[in-house]
């Protein structure tokens, strides 16, 4: 089978494995960027279901009967705020480490959390299916976006969300997201970002149409004065995408 994962990407992740739940580590941007991110989530999801979401999200029933798939999930810094409300959550990531992790980490905050090292494409060909797909900073590493886009939506219920952050392939991106971060103030390990890999968001777009999925939102993000990030028009660097099938 024709695969999404970077060996290159995978050698990366593996190596910063055991900093996932270290805020001050390298993965301390991520730890920054993720309330944005689930409230951004959270509120996709309530345009679909606006049933499950009508009260409040920190309520431990907010997403309750909502099955949910994390793409990329790392050590679980989004499945476990999203399995907190109440979903049934399924969190694959293709580093081995990261997913050793997130199952140690989930065991100690007592959430039970389906995890599994595997590729979209292959949970795909099992045919199972997920109410919301999310891949939150995950496209700008795989390897053939299309066959990615295509998993997505073989597994993405009729009625059923895909959320997608990612970085706009841009200056200001090269600039902020790259070399800011790697090599200036060297926030994020060197490496961690192939520019090439970034992804415009008319291509993004683009690319879902051919699936049959319309991404009917998109949202920046932007930092925010005093720590965190807020959103904004701007698709220039951080951008987050939502939609279903057209």
């Amino acid at each position: 089978m024709t695969t999404t994962a970077d060996q290159r990407e995978i050698d990366n992740f593996t190596a910063l494995s055991h900093h996932w739940w270290n805020q001050q580590g390298p993965m301390a941007p991520l730890h920054a960027f993720t309330p944005i991110r689930i409230d951004y989530i959270v509120g996709a999801i309530s345009r679909f279901f606006p049933i499950q979401t009508r009260m409040l999200k920190n309520t431990n029933t907010a997403l309750g009967g909502l099955k949910i798939l994390d793409i990329g999930c790392g050590g679980g810094l989004l499945a476990e705020p999203m399995a907190r409300l109440g979903a049934s959550v399924t969190g694959i990531d293709v580093t081995d480490a990261a997913i050793i992790a997130a199952k140690a980490h989930a065991k100690t905050s007592r959430l039970s959390i389906d995890y599994q090292t595997i590729t979209a494409e292959e949970l795909a060909a099992s045919g199972v299916i997920f109410d919301v797909i999310y891949a939150s900073e995950v496209i700008e590493h795989v390897v053939d976006r299309p066959i990615f886009v295509k998993a997505i939506a073989q597994m993405l219920a009729p009625n059923g969300v895909v959320v997608i952050t990612t970085i706009n392939r841009s200056l200001p991106a090269l600039i902020f997201a790259k070399f800011a971060l790697e090599y200036i103030v060297r926030l994020v390990p060197t490496g961690t970002h192939d520019p090439q890999k970034f992804v415009k968001p008319n291509e993004l777009r683009a690319e879902f149409v051919n699936a049959g999925i319309l991404l009917d939102d998109m949202t920046g993000f932007a930092p925010r004065l005093g720590g965190g990030f807020r959103p904004t028009s701007s698709l220039a660097v951080n951008y987050a995408a939502s939609g279903g099938f057209r």
